[in-house]
C-alpha cells in the first residue's frame, strides 16, 4: 500500500532534475518550471480531501485502484506534451489523479492495522521517503542523461507506465476488500472551495516574483485567506443542518491533530523547498548534469532514510513528542553546517563540499516524518480514517506547493544575477524560520501519541475517545 507515496515521491523528484531539459526543449521559463513541479502540487493538495471522502463512500480499494489507474496513464499523457503549457495542464490532471490515489494508501495501513503495529508501519514511512528521495533524482538524472531512443525528459514520465502496470496488478490482488458506505454523502460545495483557495494563494506566489509582485498578486492571496474562511463556515453550516461536511469536525477537536498539521504544513514546505534549490544550486549554479545533480541529491536522501529508521523503530515509540524536537534542532544544525560549507567552496565545486551538512539536515528530516505521521494518525478515530488521511495529505501536499513557490522565488531572486550562493544562503534563512516555528508548534502537542493519554475535549469524561478496547 505504500506503493501510493513511493510513486508520488518518485513523481514529485525526478522531476526536479528536468529544469535545464525542460528550458533547452520546451522553452521553460523559470515560472514554467516552478509550475510544471508545483502545479501538480497544487491539485493534488486541493483534491486529496476528497479524495478521502471517495473512498469513504464507494470503498478505499476502489478509489485505490481507480486513483492508480488515473495517475499512471496521466502520467504517459505528459510524456507526450508538445509544449511546456501542455505539460503543465497534464500535470494538473496527474495531480488530481494522485488525490485520489494517495488518501487511500493512508486510510488503508490505517484501517489494517492499530497500536503498536501502526506506530512500526509508520516507521517504514522515515526510509521510504528516503528511498524516493533516492531513486527520483538518480533514476531522473540518469534518464534523461542517457537519453535512451533521443525521448530525453520524456522517459521521467514513461518510467511511471510499467510500475504503475505492476502496482494495479499486485494492488488488485493484494488490497483486501471491504465496502464503502454508500450512507456517506460527498460535499462537492467544500471540495470546490478548498480547491478555488488553493489555487488563489498558489498561482500568485508562483508568479509574483517573475511579474514584479504586481496588485493582482496580493489580491489573490487576500482572496484566498478569504476563500478559506468561507470554507470553515459552510462546513460548519453544513454540520450544523446535520449533513456531512468534507472535513469531519470531531477531527479539529483532537490537539495532536490539529496541531500536526499545522507542523506538517511548514515541515514540508520546508523540506521540499529546500531540496528544490539544492537541485537548481547544482544544475544552474554549477552546471551539474542532470545524472550528476541526482546524485547530488543522495546524501540528503540517505540522511532522511536513516532518521526514518531510527525515528520509526527506535525513538517515535519510546520518547515521544521529543523526537519530534529532537529532528529540527538537527536540521538547524544541518542547515548552520551548510552556510558555513557554502561560504567556504574553493575554485572547484564538488559535491563533497557541502554533503556533510546535507547528509545531516537529511538525518533531522528523516527523524521527524515517520514519527510525525504515526503521531497524528494515532488520534484518529476508525470513521474518521477516510476525512483525516484526505486532510493530512492535502496539508502536506499544499505546504510542499507553496515551499516550491517560496523557495523557488527566493532562489531566483539572486540566481538570476549569477549569485547563486546568495540565493542557497537565503533559502536556509527561510528554512530556518520555518524550522523554528515547527519547534514552536510541538510545544502545543500531547507528550505521547496515544489517543488515550490525549486530554479530553471540554465537556467530555476523560477517555472518551471511541476507541476503547482498541489498543489503538
Amino acid at each position: 500500500m505504500l506503493v501510493a507515496e513511493i510513486m508520488d515521491l518518485l513523481d514529485a523528484s525526478i522531476v526536479n532534475v528536468a529544469g535545464p531539459d525542460l528550458e533547452r526543449s520546451l522553452g521553460a521559463t523559470s515560472v514554467g518550471l516552478q509550475w510544471v513541479i508545483g502545479g501538480y502540487a497544487l491539485t493534488l493538495g486541493a483534491g486529496l480531501v476528497l479524495g478521502g471522502r471517495l473512498g469513504d463512500r464507494y470503498g478505499r480499494r476502489r478509489m485505490f485502484l481507480i486513483g492508480l489507474g488515473s495517475f499512471t496513464a496521466s502520467s504517459l499523457l505528459c510524456a507526450t506534451a508538445p509544449n511546456i503549457g501542455t505539460l503543465i495542464a497534464f500535470r494538473l490532471v496527474q495531480g488530481a489523479a494522485g488525490a485520489m490515489l494517495l488518501p487511500q494508501g493512508l486510510g488503508l495501513l490505517r484501517e489494517n492495522f492499530s497500536g503498536a503495529e501502526l506506530t512500526k508501519v509508520f516507521g517504514v514511512f522515515g526510509p521510504v521517503l528516503g528511498l524516493g528521495g533516492i531513486v527520483g533524482p538518480v533514476l531522473g538524472g540518469g534518464l534523461i542523461q542517457g537519453d535512451f531512443f533521443g525521448l530525453g525528459w520524456r522517459l521521467v514520465f514513461l518510467v511511471n507506465g510499467p510500475i504503475g502496470l505492476v502496482a494495479l496488478v499486485v494492488a488488485a490482488k493484494f488490497v483486501p476488500r471491504k465496502p464503502g458506505d454508500r450512507a456517506v454523502l460527498v460535499d462537492s460545495t467544500g471540495a470546490a472551495l478548498v480547491a478555488l483557495a488553493c489555487a488563489l494563494l498558489v498561482l500568485p506566489l508562483n508568479q509574483g516574483q517573475d511579474a514584479g509582485w504586481p496588485l493582482w498578486t496580493w489580491l489573490c492571496m487576500a482572496a484566498s485567506v478569504a476563500g478559506f474562511a468561507l470554507f470553515a463556515v459552510q462546513q460548519r453550516r453544513t454540520a450544523a443542518q446535520g449533513r456531512e461536511p468534507l472535513v469531519a469536525f470531531a477531527l479539529l477537536r483532537k490537539p495532536a491533530f490539529t496541531v500536526g498539521l499545522g507542523g506538517i504544513a511548514l515541515f514540508f514546505g520546508g523540506l521540499i523547498g529546500v531540496q528544490l534549490v539544492l537541485t537548481l544550486f547544482l544544475q544552474i549554479g554549477h552546471r551539474f548534469t542532470a545524472g550528476e545533480a541526482g546524485l547530488g541529491n543522495l546524501p540528503l536522501a540517505l540522511g532522511t532514510a536513516i532518521g526514518g529508521a531510527v525515528s520509526g523503530a527506535v525513538l517515535a515509540d519510546r520518547i515521544g513528542r521529543a523526537v519530534l524536537q529532537i529532528g529540527p534542532l538537527v536540521q538547524l544544525g544541518g542547515a548552520a553546517l551548510l552556510w558555513y560549507e557554502l561560504g567556504h567552496i574553493g575554485g572547484t565545486f564538488s559535491i563533497w563540499d557541502i554533503a556533510p551538512g546535507v547528509v545531516v539536515c537529511g538525518i533531522g528530516a528523516g527523524l521527524v516524518i515517520a514519527a510525525l505521521f504515526s503521531f497524528i494518525l494515532a488520534a484518529v478515530d476508525d470513521d474518521e480514517i477516510g476525512s483525516a488521511s484526505g486532510v493530512l495529505s492535502a496539508v502536506q501536499s499544499i505546504g510542499g506547493s507553496i515551499g516550491v513557490a517560496v523557495f523557488g522565488s527566493v532562489f531566483f531572486a539572486r540566481a538570476t544575477s549569477g549569485d547563486f550562493t546568495t540565493g542557497f544562503h537565503h533559502a536556509l534563512l527561510v528554512q530556518g524560520c520555518l524550522l523554528v516555528a515547527f519547534l514552536a508548534i510541538t510545544l502545543l502537542l500531547p507528550k505521547k501519541g496515544r489517543p488515550e493519554e490525549f486530554a479530553a475535549p471540554a465537556g467530555e469524561p476523560e477517555g472518551s475517545t471511541g476507541r476503547e478496547g482498541t489498543g489503538a
